[in-house]
């Protein structure tokens, strides 16, 4: 399991590159710091982040020609998740935030909004972004937001407010998602480009998590925040179609995640399993265990293989929501499952925090929530019938 089952899909040598890159940088940078990131709790290690920008980590995704390492198709970005995510859940979610940053930019902007909003995001002084879109009344009902963007001399004016999102107050840009016509649902949604520095935009203390906590998460307030009219993303009412897309290829992305933290799981208590000698021999020959690790292989191996389909359902240009919504689903639940199989096959042990299983644990729950939670995704599947 330290290698991808590629022999069905072959690689790139491109793609063998950055899958060893991020392999060598969750083994050799991510993983030794993870405890420390999780025991911080609502710290950025920015420290990572700045390594990891050096070494184009932070900007792989990006299009060549705005300076960036040009892996623009979703089974890449899958690949180089999975990876990540292998060293850490949530330190491997934040490295890569700025693809789903650049996601509705590159979906609904201009020349001009792409070259001045994405160029910035890559070298090794890479600011980080943020998606604004839940609100405190408004998870994945996207279209019921009611930050309101009203018109204005020379664009807009926002007043609302954002909670639970990502990088918030540590991201120096921001695609906000906002009303422009408060009577419709997914129509009247536009997004808006915005930095940190906008007067009338404050953020809230960071909130505390279960798990995940590489990742600070704040509410955003905006009270006549001045957005001009050049940074409004496609036209007024086109903000929900770039965030479906958006879904799409995140919901893809983290189901690569989850099945990398589901890896980890089995593997550590795979390991574990081999040397741990209960009743005179090691407890993988014992038939629960041996059983339960079959389980956690198998059902990784269907997480990743669905989080491929959709990703290059995606990367073809035909319609992947059900596919997508597959994928994050069978692999939050995977993420779920493993980790607690890897804290039930350590025992004790497993709820130490000297162990890092629990933590897996705590971080893999936010899977079956984020970006649409468990229940939304057999909506959304439910809808395909």
């Amino acid at each position: 399991m330290s290698e991808l089952p590629t022999e069905l899909v072959p690689l790139t040598p491109e793609q063998h590159a950055v899958v060893d890159l991020a392999r060598s940088f969750a083994a050799d940078e991510i993983r030794p710091r993870a405890r420390a990131v999780d025991e911080a709790d609502v710290e950025t290690p920015w420290d990572l982040w700045r390594r990891a920008a050096e070494v184009g980590i932070t900007g792989f995704m990006l299009p060549e020609e705005y300076g960036g390492g040009g892996c623009t198709d979703v089974f890449t970005q899958c690949l180089v998740q999975e990876e990540l995510c292998v060293g850490d859940l949530g330190i491997g979610n934040l490295l890569c935030s700025n693809g789903f940053f650049a996601d509705p930019v590159l979906a609904l902007g201009t020349e001009e909004q792409k070259r001045a909003w994405l160029t910035p995001l890559t070298g090794p002084d890479t600011p980080m972004t943020s998606l604004a879109t839940t609100e405190p009344g408004s998870g994945s009902d996207a279209a019921s937001i009611t930050t309101a963007a009203v018109r204005t001399a020379g664009g807009y004016l926002l007043n609302g407010q954002k909670a639970w999102i990502s990088n918030a107050g540590e991201a120096e840009q921001y695609v906000v998602f906002a009303k422009t016509e408060p009577t419709m649902r997914s129509r009247g949604v536009s997004a808006f480009l915005l930095r940190k520095d906008t007067p009338g935009v404050t953020f809230g203390e960071p909130m505390r998590k279960m798990g995940q906590r590489a990742i600070v998460c704040r509410e955003i307030f905006f009270s006549d925040a001045f957005v001009p009219e050049e940074n409004r993303l496609g036209d007024e009412g086109q903000g929900f179609v770039g965030l479906m897309r958006t879904f799409d290829v995140s919901r893809a992305v983290l189901g690569a995640a989850a099945t990398g933290v589901a890896r980890a799981a089995y593997v550590y208590a795979r390991d574990y399993a081999r040397t741990r000698v209960q009743f005179g021999k090691p407890i993988i020959e014992h038939q629960a265990v041996a059983f339960r690790l079959a389980d956690m292989r198998t059902r990784i191996e269907q997480a990743r293989l669905m989080t491929w389909r959709a990703a290059r359902r995606l990367d073809a240009g035909l319609d992947a929501t059900a596919e997508a919504a597959m994928a994050k689903l069978t692999a939050s639940e995977t993420a779920a499952y493993c980790t607690w199989a890897a804290v039930q096959t350590l025992g004790g042990w497993g709820y130490s925090r000297e162990f890092p299983v629990e933590q897996w644990m705590r971080d893999a729950k936010l899977e079956e929530i984020e970006e649409g939670t468990s229940d939304i995704m057999r909506l959304i599947i439910s809808r395909s019938l």
